[in-house]
């Protein structure tokens, strides 16, 4: 019998129906993916099941945990399923987790939930669960507040009081999207090893199929409210039926990067930007970065690629002069601006020159303004005061990103996240840069609208001749949008080279380390070796 079974779901939010009719079950010791791009319905589906959903939300249908009606159930029978049968990980654990309260204290609360237990027990209990999540010296962090934690070890700390209770049931939405690919790659074999020793069901919701196919059993496939398609793991990532099914594994990169950008110019350019042994420590004399030098020529898009702490935004931030170095400098067009212990001296026409695209599109835009007040800033900023000017300036602007003209009288919280991070790459590029620095500016969107987002940084490139900074611990995205790539490890480049180079012969241990923790690559190794195997039968 399956733990959770769901029958004709329907969730309605006033007169949008989200979810339509989606079935699906979940059974003990196997992972069920729930796969699509934003807006599919996928977290609907399993909120509105699980009675998460607001009031105002309409869920009907069926659905039964260990066959026991719980879809309209009391909210204080709810509350005793909560934690105790049904445990959950969500997407983004800073913004889940108390940020004045210690770990020690959120984990002591999920064991004490549903059970009476003294001190001793209770702590007893939290140690154990951080052993299992792997949290070394778990005596020495009780007293961590979240803000002490990477954003690796913040969601296993999630997964530890998910697990408190022993759930049979672990409901996971997009618990690895934010994170980089080899800490990514640890959360998946720590829930599937978890699962293997509690024969836990467990639902895994994501937009990456690449991302699932080294966990899923079994794979749901959704679009507009809809399971498009549902099949065991193999047989989607073999023989998927569905045209959409095979749009989202054409964009999952399960063989790697579709692409490499690299030209035959590549490492010949003029240099655009120059950094010289650029240094840069924190509190408690933490080195972050040591002896960084690099250049970025024009139009050349340059990646930047490294685990979570290596570094990378803390150089971003020291080009875009929003920090300064303890050691080195920085020139654009040999124009020198930023120098140790010495705020940058951008100002005027250079500082035009550079601009920044941040992660967030949500957080990096005023939610309560419109799409043309956003776009007009730059240019009453640099002087434009004539109205029909900047009207015909912002309509330039949209096109050159692609949005229709429609949107100008949208509020940025009424546009999807691929419409926002568009608008975000507008405003960096209306006066006309130089250099663009882009910090992870897709690692928040689905496969799908990161193809897209890709795509049109390449254009820009193209037509404007902008260079780019690209920063991210995304290799796929790397590989297919960069013509040079730098590995940062712990504030240090340890490899450096053509994309396609470092893609097919890389040379330090670490990038290979790196490259072997991208999603997708476990399904592949087993294929070539399930061929080889049939082979030689």
């Amino acid at each position: 019998m399956s733990v959770f079974s769901v029958r004709d779901l329907r969730v309605r939010f006033g007169a949008v129906e989200a979810v339509r009719g989606v079935s699906f079950d979940a059974e003990a010791g196997r992972t069920l993916a729930i796969v699509g791009e934003s807006g599919s319905g996928k977290s609907a589906s399993l909120l509105g099941a699980a009675g998460l959903l607001p009031r105002f939300a309409s869920v009907e249908g069926n659905v039964l945990y260990r066959g026991r009606q719980i879809l309209g159930a009391p909210s204080a029978v709810l509350r005793r399923i909560w934690g105790a049968e049904i445990g959950f990980i969500f997407q983004d654990p800073l913004s889940n987790l108390h940020p004045l309260k210690t770990i020690g204290d959120q984990i002591g609360e999920a064991v004490s939930a549903h059970r009476a237990v003294d001190r001793k027990e209770k702590r007893e209990r939290i140690l154990e669960l951080l052993n299992d999540v792997e949290i070394s010296n778990p005596g020495n962090r009780l007293g961590d507040y979240p803000r002490h934690l990477s954003g690796g070890m913040r969601q296993r700390v999630m997964i530890a009081m998910a697990i408190a209770s022993n759930p049979g049931l672990i409901i996971a939405d997009e618990p690895t999207t934010a994170l980089d690919v080899t800490v990514q790659a640890s959360i998946l074999d720590l829930l599937r090893r978890l699962q293997e020793r509690h024969k836990t069901a467990l639902v895994f919701v994501s937009h990456d199929l690449a991302v699932v196919s080294d966990i899923a059993d079994e794979v749901a496939v959704m679009r507009d409210g809809v399971v498009v398609e549902r099949a065991g793991s193999d047989a989607i990532y073999s023989a998927p039926k569905h045209s959409y099914t095979r749009e989202l594994l054409g964009a999952a990169r399960l063989d790697g990067p579709r692409t490499y950008t690299q030209s035959a110019s590549v490492g010949s350019r003029e240099p655009l930007l120059e950094v010289e042994a650029l240094g840069r420590s924190f509190v408690s004399d933490q080195t972050v970065l040591e002896d960084v030098s690099f250049s970025i020529g024009k139009a050349e898009i340059l990646g930047l690629v490294g685990e979570s702490g290596s570094g990378k935004s803390t150089i971003g931030r020291l080009i875009a002069g929003l920090d300064r170095p303890d050691h080195g400098t920085i020139s654009l067009g040999g124009n020198r601006y930023s120098r140790a212990g010495r705020p940058a001296n951008l100002s005027g026409e250079l500082r035009k020159k550079i601009q920044v695209v941040f992660q967030d599109p949500y957080a990096s835009l005023n939610p309560r303004r419109s799409v043309e007040a956003i776009l007009s800033d730059p240019y009453v900023i640099a002087g434009e005061r004539d109205r029909t000017r900047l009207k015909t300036l912002v309509r330039q602007l949209l096109a050159e990103v692609e949005l229709p003209q429609t949107v100008l009288s949208r509020l940025a919280s009424q546009l999807s996240g691929g419409q926002r991070q568009r608008l975000s790459i507008a405003r960096a590029i209306a006066l006309r840069p130089s250099l663009v620095i882009a910090d992870e500016p897709v690692s928040a969107l689905d496969i799908t609208t990161q193809a897209k987002i890709v795509d049109l940084l390449r254009r820009l490139r193209d037509r404007l001749g902008v260079s780019f900074l690209f920063i991210s611990h995304d290799l796929g995205v790397i590989g297919e949008l960069c013509d040079r790539v730098i590995v940062l490890e712990k504030g240090r480049i340890v490899e450096s080279g053509p994309a396609r180079r470092i893609f097919e012969r890389a040379e330090h241990e670490y990038t290979k380390r790196l490259l072997a923790s991208m999603p997708g690559r476990k399904r592949k190794i087993d294929d070539t070796n399930a061929k080889a195997a049939a082979y030689v039968g």
